[in-house]
């Protein structure tokens, strides 16, 4: 064999041999990685417990009292005199119509009544005297001093005269209703608040003409304390109804009830709420029967035509089976939640989760008292896997109720 032959070979081997070491190092066994430490999670306790299950509704809210303020003559507005959105008191200016019409017909008013007092006065004279006439005749005309003629002349016009004195009285009558009438339309161009409470906007400005037909100058409502309106469904009312057989059961039971009302923001109202009556029927298109809650309102802060949720304890489950919400997850419309055993290892279990309440989820299937389930960090487990459990604090404690 050939020198260059032999180096050939004796590169090819070597070139085979370090292919087949590498190969032998790669299919070598790495040593297994350490296993960490197990993930840190948030556990809470499964509670049994007695627990009052809410009801909501949505609600509208309404001022207690709303008068509209309407234009009761014809007449210019001559000027606004009220802050609108501003609390006015009963019988406080809002508007002025052009008083000066009705001034003028209560002067002439008064005028013909002054005159028809002066009529009444002749009348009255005049009758006297022919009065007096008849008292002269009547015992002349006995002692045959004086003709039966003019006695007779004397009675008939003692009789025109009062005659005459009596439709004086009924002018007077009419001209005191006259001015009357005057005076009143003339206090009506003083368009006054009918009631305390928040005054509207303006529906017309200063010189708008107004009449009797015209709609609404403006609105003021009494809104503290302010009235929600809610509808309840017909079972709802019936099954308080049965629970509360007796008028003064259910009496006892709305005032011992309050009502709490989640505003627009998402927060709870601080004052609480009773309900002050049912409506007497049942709508029929709805199967509802509407419900009115008072609220008191300090500062004015609500205002008619807001919305909110109205919400109360309508009933209690006893003995309730409690985990916090953020516990249940849901999946393809199953419910599941992690439990933790005694040996801080964890099993993913379906539940049949219940009603609400605040921020926890009564489980009706699935759990039993005592046992932990994960609330913060599920995402951190699989079934079998061990964690190092700690407890579950609420970080924002929420109000029952809300």
């Amino acid at each position: 064999m050939s020198g260059s032959v032999r180096r050939t070979v004796v590169i090819v081997v070597a070139l085979v041999v370090i292919v087949i070491a590498a190969i032998a190092v790669a299919l070598r066994p790495k040593p297994a990685a350490s296993a960490g430490p197990p993930p840190d999670v948030m556990v809470a306790p499964v509670v049994q417990k007695d627990v009052a299950i809410y009801s909501e509704w949505i609600g509208t809210l309404y001022g207690l009292v709303t008068a509209d303020v309407k234009a009761q003559v014809t007449g210019y507005l001559l000027q606004q005199n009220y802050q609108e959105g501003a609390l006015v008191q009963k019988d406080q200016l809002l508007f002025q119509i052009d008083p000066r019409p009705f001034q003028a017909v209560l002067d002439q008013a008064e005028g013909q009544l002054a005159q028809a007092n002066a009529q009444l006065v002749n009348a009255e004279a005049v009758q006297l005297r022919n009065q007096l006439d008849v008292d002269r005749y009547t015992p002349l005309a006995k002692e045959q001093a004086a003709s039966q003629q003019d006695l007779d002349n004397a009675v008939q016009n003692n009789l025109a005269a009062k005659a005459t004195v009596a439709t004086a009285k009924a002018q007077i009558q009419s001209a005191q209703a006259a001015v009357e009438t005057a005076r009143l339309n003339l206090g009506f161009t003083r368009l006054v608040a009918p009631i305390s409470g928040i005054a509207g906007i303006a529906q017309l400005q200063v010189g708008a003409l107004v009449n009797t037909s015209s709609a609404p100058v403006t609105t003021v409502s009494t809104v503290d304390p302010i009235k929600v309106y809610f509808t309840v469904s017909e079972s709802e009312y019936l099954d308080f109804n049965r629970r509360f057989p007796t008028e003064s059961g259910r009496q006892a039971e709305l005032k011992r009830m309050p009502l709490y009302l989640v505003l627009a923001d998402g927060t709870t109202y601080e004052h609480t709420g009773t309900v002050d009556y049912a409506d007497r029927a049942v709508n029929q298109g709805t199967g509802a029967i509407l419900i009115a809650g008072l609220f008191p309102n300090p500062g004015n802060i609500l205002r008619p035509g807001g919305y909110g949720k109205v919400r109360a304890a309508t009933s209690t489950q006893p003995g309730a089976l409690v985990i916090p919400q953020r516990a249940v997850s849901e999946l393809q419309g199953s419910y599941q939640v992690a439990v933790v055993d005694s040996e801080n290892k964890v099993s993913i279990r379906t539940v049949t989760p219940g009603d609400r309440t605040g921020s926890d989820w009564i489980i009706a299937q699935g759990l039993k008292a005592g046992e932990r389930v994960v609330a913060e960090g599920a995402q951190k487990v699989r079934p079998g896997s061990q964690v190092n459990p700690k407890p579950y604090v609420v970080k924002s404690a929420t109000a029952e109720g809300n």
